[in-house]
């Protein structure tokens, strides 16, 4: 059925690309935490394991607002590992490093996001998809917040 929301079919692509970029690191950074979440040690072991609980619940939620948005647009969300792999910015973690390093690597992801938000962000504004728009910029702010916690822990 076609699609009627003020918003051209090129536009609502490019803005997908876009999107798919975001679900893609989103998820890889949910992935990441969840990972660091089972696995910490050290003596902030409440704390962190407490926090990355919460950072990437909030993320799994995030995951779905973010392909709903693709499908509102009228293209299918990327849903598997080999797609998010070769969209996302984020990279993976093999082991399992020390909770310092975990720290500073979920840090780098956030900013990943952010920065990811911020290239993306002006195809939507462009369109004039406040729907997009809207997702974006609250993802962003959520991102650069979490970002901002973590950097703490380090201080």
């Amino acid at each position: 059925m076609k699609i009627d929301i003020g918003i051209e079919k090129k536009d609502r692509k490019e803005i997908v690309k876009g999107l798919s970029r975001l679900l893609a690191d989103t998820y890889t950074l949910y992935l990441k935490t969840h990972n660091f979440h089972w696995n910490v040690t050290g003596p902030h072991f409440n704390d962190l394991h407490a926090m990355f609980m919460g950072q990437y619940t909030e993320m799994w939620n995030a995951v779905d607002l973010v392909a709903e948005r693709i499908r509102a647009l009228g293209e299918f969300a990327p849903g598997s590992y080999a797609q998010f792999a070769a969209l996302t910015a984020i990279k993976e973690n093999d082991g399992v490093p020390r909770w310092q390093k975990m720290v500073q690597e979920l840090v780098d992801g956030h900013e990943t996001v952010v920065r990811t938000c911020r290239e993306i962000l002006p195809a939507a504004q462009k369109a004039g998809d406040e729907g997009s728009v809207t997702l974006i910029t609250d993802r962003m702010g959520v991102h650069e917040k979490t970002a901002w916690m973590l950097r703490a822990v380090m201080e």
